[in-house]
């Protein structure tokens, strides 16, 4: 029955919401509850709030976080290119080199624009 293929994902997902629930009712019962001006202050963005949340933050941090992003997922097509390399042949390195000349461009574009400075 179609029925009985779903028990072992119904137990498994009862497990992790028993034990899930378990260990957030041990921290909670066991942890130390003392805290001061320093644990409460704002800390993710790396200086104090001086307005209130909805303040336009720098565009900066933005344009670092999206270039990080593009050239990491870049990078990953890397790796698998070098796994087969060598079944690839001439064809894939020529692709290969037209995606990194690419990459290349676009690394020195950002330099020569500044998105790289840090005021």
């Amino acid at each position: 029955m179609v029925a009985n293929q779903y028990v072992p994902i119904i137990l498994f997902m009862l497990l992790a919401l028993i034990l899930g629930g378990v260990l957030v009712i041990a921290g909670r019962v066991l942890g130390r509850h003392n805290p001061d001006s320093e644990k409460n202050s704002p800390y993710e963005c790396g200086f104090e709030a001086f307005e209130d949340a909805r303040i336009k933050f720098d565009v900066r941090y933005y344009l670092i976080a999206i270039i990080f992003i593009l050239f990491d997922l870049e990078i990953a097509f890397l790796f698998p290119w070098a796994l087969v390399f060598k079944s690839l042949g001439l064809y894939g390195f020529i692709v290969m080199t037209i995606f990194l000349m690419i990459l290349i461009a676009g690394f020195i574009y950002i330099w020569k624009k500044g998105a790289l400075e840090w005021e």
